[in-house]
């Protein structure tokens, strides 16, 4: 059928070119559709006065990485292991690896 697998090729990167208008004909329907369940979260939001969003649970220096100090991972003693996994996921904040001179 393809003699030449130039022609194979040429079908191959058509489909794939179709599958990708698919899928970004997609992305704008479904866009449209989550609009209003986006607008109940924010009324939501804004009702129940929440505020930033927890990433872990397990410690309270991981809920809100922005409000963490530096020995707060070591609040036993300075040599302490980190005992929460999300502890080793988490990095530290950018605000937070600056030095206190500069």
């Amino acid at each position: 059928m393809f003699r030449r697998k130039s022609n194979l090729f040429l079908i191959w990167i058509v489909f794939l070119l179709g599958l990708l208008g698919g899928l970004c004909g997609h992305t704008v329907i479904r866009q449209k559709a989550d609009l209003l369940i986006l607008q109940r979260r924010s009324e939501m939001v804004k009702s129940l006065e929440l505020t930033d969003l927890a990433l872990f649970t397990d410690a309270r220096y991981t809920r809100h990485p922005s409000m963490a100090d530096l020995n707060t991972a070591f609040q036993d003693y300075p040599m302490a292991f980190d005992y929460f996994p999300s502890g080793a996921i988490l990095s530290v904040p950018p605000h937070l690896k600056k030095r206190q001179g500069e």
